[in-house]
């Protein structure tokens, strides 16, 4: 069978780490989308520029191999959320990593209401309380595709499905008052 090999990092870290600029802006995408540490910025800043490198050598091919290629990165893209339905390859080069974050299981959490903020969000789904498609899921960073996005809700197994919790009311009363969905 062989030995497995050592698992590889996920993410990469910025050239140039000490930049007040880019000290500040990831400092805020930390606080806005609810992150843990800047490892999970850096996986999804890694993650979008794969996408964009393979959309960078899609326009560098000829047409007659590129179509197949594009089509089906275009495709992925579509399916997950990142790109509307009528996107071309150009708008996978204008993609930011808020296009991505706004796609974690998280931020749709706070988003549609089931949580008053985006650390309450990620705290409910580490504990179980958060399901899509009936099956709880654990992880925060999960990326939610389009088909999914209806079927998140709270866990048939959480004291949250009860819509009388005390917890739940006082969530979606503040989810009112505050004129967000839910």
């Amino acid at each position: 069978m062989g030995d497995p090999k050592k698992p590889k990092k996920k993410y990469e870290t910025p050239r140039f780490p000490w930049r007040s600029d880019i000290l500040q802006s990831e400092l805020v995408l930390l606080g806005q989308y609810g992150l843990r540490n800047k490892r999970e910025l850096w996986r999804h800043k890694t993650m979008l520029s794969k996408f964009r490198g393979v959309a960078r050598s899609l326009m560098s091919m000829p047409t007659e191999r590129r179509s197949k290629l594009e089509a089906e990165l275009l495709g992925k893209l579509k399916r997950l959320g990142f790109l509307s339905e009528n996107a071309v390859l150009d708008d996978v080069l204008d993609m930011t990593v808020e296009d991505v974050l706004e796609r974690r299981l998280q931020t749709i959490v706070f988003r549609r209401g089931l949580a008053k903020t985006p650390n309450q969000a990620r705290q409910l789904i580490t504990h179980g309380h958060i399901a899509v498609n009936g099956r709880a899921v654990y992880s925060p960073s999960y990326i939610v595709s389009k088909e999914k996005e209806k079927s998140i809700m709270y866990s048939s197994t959480s004291p949250f499905s009860n819509p009388e919790h005390p917890l739940r009311l006082v969530i979606e009363a503040s989810s009112k008052s505050s004129g967000g969905e839910g």
